[in-house]
């Protein structure tokens, strides 16, 4: 598949000329940006089709794992205009690359790309739950994991993770097969009418080897955990885009009241703020380490709460602009409001804003200025 990595082309073409199915995330579309639009369409077309079809969308994760560019290396945009089209295209198929992504990111970050074998599709599976912890446990040159891990997607269908796990030392990360038969899953019935084609289970392991990938505590220390969540903010960004598309559509259909052109400026106000904050975010995240030290998390975080509130703003504005009828009778943006309504979860909400305002006075007492 061809890499996603800009390139100058002049002129710019007219918007008749070029349809815009795929994400661009600038705030004012250049040359380059415009350039990446046929591959990003030919993208947005490709997850169409995969629709439902699991085994269609990983072959999609593995080929994108072998063209994306990797964040935080000079293309961070063009990876995030990529799940940001994928998220538009079909955010069940975009729930599915997208950690894909992020675990290769992880591996390369880690220097252990070797562990990424042909073939393989990769989950990352962090989440803690009230069960019996996942603990690691060192034997003579490897690890053994042994407990339970909630919130593991797709778990039955994929080759590979990454799990978080606790050793003596803090948390860490290791890389596991899940072939191995020491891990069966714990199928809960998945009663949501989002994101159908991507269960989460939970899953059990027992005497499972591991291979441990960084040191404890770097899988959360890391510049790059906080750039791994602004990739899941891309793929909710597509998501809203295209419910607004159907709100624009609506628009047009009609001779819009002043309530309508309301609801119509509002989703593109807050999604402009959300496209600036991309911008902004995708340079900070490739100036690289030595200019970006402790401006990371802080970035990533406005960022996330900007796509967020963006999101639920899009998801306010269509339902109240369009009324029931495309939520009744049209089956596509039906589930994909029900999808980004789930995935928008991912977000802890109000913890996530106190955890960005304690951010900002982390910093009070080497300079006690506000921020803006």
């Amino acid at each position: 598949m061809t890499t996603f990595v800009t390139s100058h082309v002049e002129p710019l073409p007219r918007p008749d000329e070029m349809p815009r199915r795929g994400v661009l995330l600038d705030a004012i579309p250049s040359a380059d940006a415009v350039a990446q639009l046929p591959l990003l369409n030919e993208l947005h077309d490709r997850a169409v089709a995969c629709h439902t079809k699991v085994p269609a969308s990983l072959e999609l994760a593995r080929e994108l794992g072998a063209a994306a560019p990797m964040p935080q290396q000079g293309s961070t945009r063009a990876l995030w205009q990529l799940l940001a089209t994928l998220g538009c295209a079909d955010l069940g198929v975009a729930r599915i690359v997208e950690p894909h992504l992020d675990a290769l990111a992880i591996l390369d970050q880690a220097g252990a790309q070797s562990l990424n074998e042909d073939g393989s599709t990769w989950g990352v599976f962090a989440a803690q739950g009230p069960a019996t912890p996942v603990t690691a446990s060192a034997s003579g040159n490897e690890w053994i994991l042994n407990g339970d891990k909630p919130w593991c997607s797709l778990a039955a269908s994929l080759s590979h993770a990454l799990i978080t796990a606790r050793t003596k030392d803090g948390m860490q990360l290791f890389a596991v097969d899940l072939r191995h038969r020491g891990i069966t899953t714990s199928q809960r019935p998945w009663q949501a009418l989002g994101l159908t084609t991507v269960p989460s289970s939970g899953l059990s392991l027992r005497n499972v080897p591991a291979v441990a990938v960084g040191e404890p505590n770097w899988y959360v220390d890391r510049p790059g955990f906080a750039w791994g969540g602004a990739g899941v903010a891309a793929v909710w960004h597509g998501g809203a885009i295209a419910i607004a598309r159907r709100l624009y559509q609506h628009c047009l259909s009609r001779t819009p009241d002043q309530i309508a052109l309301w609801h119509l400026g509002t989703a593109d106000q807050a999604l402009w703020s959300a496209t600036a904050a991309f911008h902004v975010a995708a340079l900070t995240a490739d100036a690289g380490p030595e200019r970006t030290a402790g401006t990371s998390a802080l970035t990533a975080s406005r960022l996330r709460a900007t796509v967020v509130g963006a999101a639920e703003t899009v998801l306010k504005v269509a339902a109240h602009g369009m009324g029931p009828e495309p939520l009744a009778f049209e089956a596509v943006h039906a589930q994909r409001v029900a999808d980004l309504e789930l995935y928008l979860r991912q977000d802890h909400a109000e913890r996530s804003l106190a955890h960005l305002g304690a951010g900002l006075l982390s910093d009070a007492d080497a300079s006690p200025v506000a921020p803006w």
